[in-house]
């Protein structure tokens, strides 16, 4: 048997928190771990909120702050405590459903963790229709067909769809076999705890946006391979945070937009290169 940290990262939403914890403690673990625990990194925290979750999953260790710090920070917080071999980070507003087959994701991490560095299950929508959660690494192109008009033209959708993978994605799901690709949604990401230390924490300049990218590419810079595996499936409630009006009036009204193209400027000063 296996041990086993979940870390959920938390930003004001706690009736999804509930949901979250709820369908972890009723997944039963204990068949497959001999020991696992749940650690909640919440960003601005409210007292009773923290209080009403805390009285209903006593089990779980609370990291409570009174800012939003962001998803890198958040999750750094959490990694740092952690007890387990494998760590499996989630956000809030994730559901892990009784057919998720969670355990043929770790079985398959623990057999190949040599060159399998980190690895994501496959995403669904409430009403069980599909979710891309795994790209291609980001171009100039991708992030004008993702943030702009040019994104509703022939060729800015061709670009959008090689981004996520489209045609091997749809491949992979139908044949259950498990995908290597470029970078996973940060949403739900599984490693080990041994791979992560080698890896190193998140990197915490980039405030929302591009961690998970980042993060990524520095597994494969190391060597490890990031893998899809549409055979665990999991709920996302993923809801666009942003309508897109398009081009330079979307830069200046949307802040995600906004927010998403200064994080790719970050993180291509970072790596010294726009791909």
């Amino acid at each position: 048997k296996m041990k086993l940290s979940i870390i959920i990262t938390n930003y004001r939403t706690p009736d999804k928190l509930k949901q979250c914890l709820q369908s972890i403690f009723e997944y039963k673990l204990d068949r497959r771990f001999n020991f696992w625990e749940v650690i909640v990194s919440d960003s601005g925290t409210i007292e009773n909120e923290q209080k009403q979750i805390t009285d209903l999953f006593p089990e779980i260790k609370f990291l409570p702050h009174q800012k939003n710090i962001g998803y890198a920070r958040a999750v750094n917080r959490a990694l740092k405590i952690t007890q387990g071999d494998y760590l499996l980070i989630i956000n809030s507003d994730i559901i892990i459903p009784p057919d998720s087959h969670f355990e043929e994701m770790v079985n398959f991490l623990s057999q190949n963790q040599q060159t399998v560095g980190l690895i994501g299950p496959r995403l669904t929508n409430i009403d069980g229709s599909h979710q891309y959660s795994a790209f291609r690494f980001y171009n100039p192109l991708t992030i004008l067909a993702r943030r702009t008009i040019f994104g509703k033209t022939k060729i800015g959708q061709k670009i959008k769809n090689k981004f996520v993978i489209k045609k091997e994605i749809n491949n992979s799901i139908k044949t259950e076999k498990p995908l290597e690709v470029d970078w996973l949604m940060g949403s739900a990401l599984l490693t080990t705890k041994t791979t992560a230390e080698k890896i190193g924490l998140f990197d915490e300049r980039f405030f929302m946006y591009f961690e998970d990218v980042d993060w990524c590419r520095r597994f494969k810079k190391c060597g490890y391979k990031v893998i899809y595996f549409p055979k665990c499936r999991m709920i996302h409630y993923h809801l666009q945070s942003s309508q897109q009006i398009g081009g330079i009036i979307d830069f200046f009204i949307s802040r995600y937009t906004r927010t998403h193209i200064l994080s790719w400027l970050k993180y291509c000063w970072k790596w010294k290169s726009f791909f």
